[in-house]
Order: C-alpha cells, then structure tokens, then sequence
C-alpha cells in the first residue's frame, strides 16, 4: 500500500544549515517534505526559535523565482512555512512585530506556492482564556482575512508554550485544547484557521491524543510527529500544577507512549492524507549535527514501519 501521508521534518532541528542543506538532507534520508522556519534573520528568544531557512523580507521577484527553482530541483516538497511567535504578547510591541511577520510570511507562501503556513496563536499568560478572547479575535481577524484572499490555510499547533517558570501560568498559546479549538472556529468561522496537530502536546496534558482528530477532520492541515514520555512518578509527587517540564520529556516518535500505528490509522480514517512532519525536540539528540542526522534517521524508520502496518 501506498503511505497516505508524505513524510518530512521541521527545519528547526538543523539550524546551521542552509536551505540548500536542508533539502539535500531531506532528499538523502528519504522524506518527502519539509517544513522550513522563516523566522526574522537574526532573532532568537527561546529554543527552536529563530532558524531563518527563507528570509521572506527579502523575497522579491528574481529572489521568489531561484527559491522555487532550488526547492523544485531538490525533489523534496514544502509542507508549509513556520514562524511560531506570540502575537497576542503582553509586550504590545513584540506583537505587532509577531502579527506582521505572520503576515509576511503568508504572503511567501503565496509567492512560493506553499498552501499552509504554521504558527501559534498566542496568550497573554498573565490572563484567562476569556480575558484573552476578545484581544485574540481583534487579532487573529484580519490575519484570518489576509491568509484567505491569499488562498493560504493557516496551521495552528496546538502546543501550550508552557513548559518553565518564566511561562507561568496560562503559557503562550490558546489554542491548547478541543474547547479552545471548537471556540475559535465557531468565533473565526470559514476553512481558512486550521490546526497543525502534534498529539504529545496532549499526551503531556492527560488528555486522548487520538479522540479529537474525528471531530475536527476538516480542520487537520498539518501534523507534527514528536512523541513524549511521562514520568509517574514525578508526575505524582509534583501533581498536574507543576511546571510541566517537571514531569514530561519530549522524545523521537517510538521512545515515548504515543502508539503510532494506531494515531496513523485514526488519522488515514478522517480521510486526511497531507503531511506529517517530525518535530525532533529530544535533548539526547541534540548534542551535534550528528546526532540530529540520527534523530531524523531514527525517526523516519519508526513511522515508515508504522506506516507500513496500517490496513489497506
């Protein structure tokens, strides 16, 4: 049987790398796609945070035109372009900043032909959900608007950004949760919003990973391959109020509990058939470009064997 979804890599995991770079590796270990960060050049806060594989400032006519060539030479499609700020920020300048990149990037996507840019929706985490809300559809209106008249679906990943003490304690994204999910799509209606779904995101938080991708089926645009593992014991001894880093590690998709044949199978019966792009965010895998190549290769064969066990 044909595999049902392209299998690719987020481009965060190889910062140093070209963009040329990054294509050749995906083309050598077999993925199909990519996932390529466009954060702005030069500007880290956090892990994982500002790799700049497409600089989109600088696309323009001449520049847009060698980029698609470079990419369609490679052999290797663009899943979508990520940047993963917080645009609802307490700091109101460090928003605007976020929406407007968000923007741009959209914009690159049309230039590009790449029909999904992933991004997060952002929190205050200062405040409630509800004292978020109104800000949030302020927000994310137009850019919901601009993503549309650019015929481009936006992935929302699903992951609270609330790991450490400097997060505490609502975090820097909304849309963590089924509820959340079904509030945004009912306030910002049309098909354009969608999710970017990464299932350890609700491993960690106690919750069914598989039971939600029924019921928002047509909002599945992208999908994340990281897995997680959960320490019990911790978790008992420090309880769910925790800093969640306490209690959960995030690993390679087959070294933590997510059965993956089963969420595959769950995911090829919503009908959904895009991409599937591992996220490696395992520490042990990060201590050189070596291992992240090996962490990329590991990875790619656990979910080709997964894949290869689902019914036809």
């Amino acid at each position: 049987m044909t595999p049902p979804f392209p299998l690719g890599f987020v481009s965060a995991i190889l910062p140093d790398a070209s963009l040329d770079e990054v294509l050749q590796t995906a083309s050598r270990l077999n993925f199909e796609c990519v996932e390529l960060m466009c954060w702005p050049a030069g500007k880290a806060d956090r892990r994982y945070a500002g790799v700049t594989h497409i600089d989109v400032v600088a696309i323009d006519g001449a520049a847009c035109q060698d980029l698609a060539s470079r990419i369609e030479n490679s052999g290797v499609t663009i899943s979508g372009l990520g940047y993963y700020p917080n645009p609802l920020a307490a700091d109101r300048d460090q928003a605007r900043a976020a929406v407007e990149h968000i923007r741009r990037v959209i914009s690159a996507c049309a230039q590009l032909g790449v029909p999904i840019m992933n991004t997060f929706i952002g929190r205050d985490p200062s405040l409630s959900i509800d004292d978020n809300w109104s800000r949030c559809l302020d927000t994310w209106g137009p850019i919901v608007e601009w993503a549309t008249a650019h015929g481009i679906r936006i992935g929302i990943e699903n992951c609270p950004m609330l790991f450490t003490a400097d997060e505490w304690p609502g975090g820097h994204n909304l849309a963590v949760s089924p509820a959340v999910w079904r509030r945004l799509f009912t306030d910002l209606p049309g098909t354009t919003l969608g999710l970017n779904y990464d299932p350890s995101h609700l491993v960690w938080q106690q919750m069914d990973p598989i039971a939600p991708l029924d019921e928002f089926a047509d909002r599945l645009v992208h999908v994340h391959a990281k897995d997680v593992s959960i320490d019990r014991q911790r978790l008992d001894a420090v309880g769910i109020l925790a800093t969640p880093l306490e209690f959960h590690t995030p690993r390679l998709p087959g070294r933590g509990s997510i059965n993956w044949r089963v969420f595959f199978q769950a995911l090829a019966d919503t009908g959904y058939r895009g991409p599937v792009c591992v996220e490696v965010e395992d520490r042990e895998f990060e201590t050189s470009n070596q291992s992240r190549l090996d962490a990329l290769r590991q990875s790619h064969t656990h979910l080709r064997e997964c894949l290869g066990q689902l019914d036809s």
